[in-house]
Order: C-alpha cells, then structure tokens, then sequence
C-alpha cells in the first residue's frame, strides 16, 4: 500500500507517548495501544522477505521489486541504517510479542513544508486496523516534531480500495489523480492523491472521531 494523524499532545494517553530512541533522536520509537514503530532490525529479514514476497502487496507500492528476496530484505535494512532511504523509516511490530507486520515511512519532498506517508503490511495481517493505527501515530509525530512541515501527502493505486480507506480515516482529503512508476509491473500505474494539512489534523480532537 502507497501511502500507507491527530490528536491534541495535551490529551495523548500514556499508551501512545512517545518514547526517544537514541540510535534515531529525529524518528522516535511509536506505541500505540496495539503496535510498536520502530527502526528496521537484522532480525527481520527472514520475517521481511517473506511477507513482502508478495504480488499482491507488490504492485500496489511503487518501489518494491517482485519476486522479493532475502537480499532485498537485507540491502533494505542496511540503506534504512545508513539513511540512504526515506527520512524516518518504521518496521510495524506487535507489541505483546514483537512480531513483524510490515513497514512504514515518512519521505521528503521536493517542497520542504511537505512529508509523504508511505506504508504496507503482510498480507496476514490485513483487515486488523493495524495500518490504521500505524499511520496515526506517524502521522502525530511528524507533525508534533516538525514544526516547519505543513502537509503530509498521501498516494495510492486506483484500485486499492483498502489503503484508500486507511487514508480517509486518517483525515486526507482527496487532491487528484496522477502516474506514478511501479517496479514490479515495469510500468507507471494510475493513482489518487491526498493531503492532510496541519490545520486540519489541529482541529480534530480525537482519532477516535474518524473510525
């Protein structure tokens, strides 16, 4: 899913604080009350290959190679280490066991005042509102943390009705239509824009208003 928040920081409940992470004092680790937002390890390569071996999640994100491979797992763990890609890049684990859901990120863009939301989690693990929890606490932190970022865009497939509904509970408003390139299908495919603009994610109190 190519993405794939708010809340009041007065009102946050003690489950979603943020916590620091020193190897990454710009990306802290995120809780939520089910997940936890943290930096890609060695030891989710094995985890990583296979659920984004997948060409149904595939060729619904733009950079993702099909069929994937350990190495692929392993080269994209090192370029999140070395900050070669996205500016804070998230494995998406469990918080009662640990366990590996997906991925998310923040990425820059060409406009300073603006970040991109980027997200995909196994196929296993779809329908759970895991996305959707993901998302908020990434989204709360960009802009509580980044105080010159303005907009937070989000793009998605035509046809990918779920990360399409993940984006509207979150608060984005449709912008347009537009191509973007897909690895594993070789081509550009046609996709929706959406925007959440700081203002708008000030004035709603609570998530819990969107679900």
């Amino acid at each position: 899913m190519q993405g794939e928040l708010l809340r009041a920081s007065q009102s946050w409940p003690p489950e979603e604080r943020l916590r620091p992470d020193r190897s990454r004092s710009d990306c802290p680790v995120l809780l939520s009350p089910s997940l936890v937002l943290r930096a890609p390890h060695e030891e989710d390569i094995d985890a990583l290959a296979h659920l984004a071996n997948n060409a149904n999640i595939a060729t619904m994100v733009s950079r993702m190679p099909h069929p994937y491979t350990a190495k692929d797992a392993a080269d994209f763990v090192r370029r999140t280490k070395t900050g070669e890609i996205g500016n804070c890049v998230y494995a998406v684990t469990r918080g009662d066991n640990g366990a590996f859901l997906g991925c998310c990120a923040l990425e820059p863009q060409q406009d300073p005042r603006t970040l991109e939301i980027g997200y995909w989690l196994g196929e296993p693990h779809w329908n759970k509102g895991y996305a959707t929890e993901a998302a908020h606490v990434l989204i709360d932190m960009a802009f509580r943390t980044r105080s010159h970022i303005d907009h937070i865009d989000a793009r998605c497939r035509v046809t990918n009705v779920a990360s399409k509904r993940v984006i509207q509970k979150c608060g984005f408003q449709f912008q347009g239509t537009g191509m973007i390139q897909c690895l594993a299908l070789g081509g550009m495919v046609a996709v929706e824009w959406f925007r959440l603009d700081r203002k708008t994610w000030m004035s709603l109190r609570s998530w819990g208003e969107l679900r």
